[in-house]
């Protein structure tokens, strides 16, 4: 089978990473597969360089909209599936899939709990199926934009980052982690306030892993409420397998999701989740046993899952972190994720 997998740009989103993993994964189960991006470059290019991804604009306009020659590059590659990966890869797809040779099936993907464009909309109903990135979201592509559910497969993100034994860490710490990029939707702006309810709370960490535009104005915020000593900013992580190891606790407080991706490496890594409720993240753990949803904005409920954190015995801890990563291997195996794919592209063909 040939597939040829679309992805706007390697920033360094769940996204992203999930069509890298893909595109190396199908290649690696026999498939011949090929990645095409947009722009040129970014944070996951070099950690992609393997698979030699072919970018469509000859240098980076910047847009991640601009997609030149993507009807010639379909008719070239001649593949038996299309995968749209990112948001604007889903907008085109609809065009894109007008090129593919007769017989080939065009699959859009459903990964965000942001409202979707126009053209993202018709490509939902002119592909021959769509996957979602966790069961709410499967259910909310026929409540909110009216596509059938025959047409809808739920899949789940694989693991991208494996498990490895914790790290040696300060025992009068614990380290409460958020790994994200800084963006409006991520809300870390929101999660340091939440976490300003446990000032009077000592032996905790924030660290915020990520880079982006909103990184600044949390930066300044976490300055003035104050907490300056106890949230560290620690830019984009390649890898952030070392910060999961020395981790006591996931934090999340996002407004939009399908899937958290750091909820579930997380999770694989044996840490609790504390969450607010969006799409899909009662689905990145096991509520009130491998992790809480609090209501969104609401601080009180937020510092008493926390508290519940700081309180665990050492054999509590031990149990929680085997149950997580248990549960994480199992519904996130990327093994499992790459045959769902595969299975669904052979009852398209």
């Amino acid at each position: 089978m040939k597939i040829l997998v679309l992805q706007d740009w390697l920033r360094s989103g769940g996204t992203e990473r999930q069509s890298v993993l893909l595109t190396r994964s199908f290649r690696a189960a026999g498939h011949e597969t090929e990645l095409i991006t947009f722009r040129p470059g970014g944070r996951l290019a070099e950690s992609a360089a393997d698979l030699r991804p072919r970018s469509l604009q000859p240098f980076d306009f910047r847009w991640d909209w601009f997609a030149p020659g993507l009807m010639r590059a379909v008719r070239e590659a001649q593949p038996n599936i299309l995968l749209a990966m990112g948001r604007m890869a889903n907008c085109h797809l609809r065009r894109a899939a007008k090129a593919l040779p007769r017989g080939a099936k065009a699959v859009a993907t459903f990964r965000t709990g942001k409202s979707l464009p126009y053209l993202f909309r018709r490509s939902l109903h002119a592909a021959d199926a769509v996957v979602a990135n966790s069961q709410e979201a499967a259910a909310n592509l026929a409540q909110l934009y009216a596509v059938p559910a025959a047409k809808v497969t739920a899949i789940y993100n694989g693991l991208v980052f494996p498990e490895t034994p914790a790290a040696a860490t300060r025992p009068d710490t614990k380290i409460f982690l958020c790994v994200a990029m800084f963006r409006r939707e991520k809300n870390q702006a929101g999660l340091i306030r939440l976490m300003g309810g446990l000032a009077g709370t000592s032996g905790w960490e924030l660290w915020l892993a990520g880079d982006g535009p909103c990184r600044p104005e949390c930066e300044r915020l976490a300055a003035r409420l104050g907490l300056g000593e106890r949230v560290k900013f620690l830019g984009f992580q390649r890898d952030p397998t070392a910060l999961y190891a020395a981790a006591d606790a996931a934090v999340h407080a996002s407004t939009s999701e399908a899937l958290s991706n750091f909820l579930i490496e997380a999770q694989a890594h044996g840490l609790p989740a504390i969450a607010c409720q969006a799409q899909g993240v009662g689905e990145c753990f096991i509520p009130d046993e491998t992790g809480w949803i609090v209501p969104p904005g609401d601080p009180a409920a937020f510092a008493a899952a926390a508290r519940r954190v700081l309180e665990l015995t050492g054999a509590e801890r031990a149990a929680l972190r085997r149950r997580a990563s248990a549960f994480a291997r199992e519904r996130f195996d990327p093994a499992r994720q790459t045959q769902a794919y595969l299975d669904l592209f052979a009852r398209l063909a």
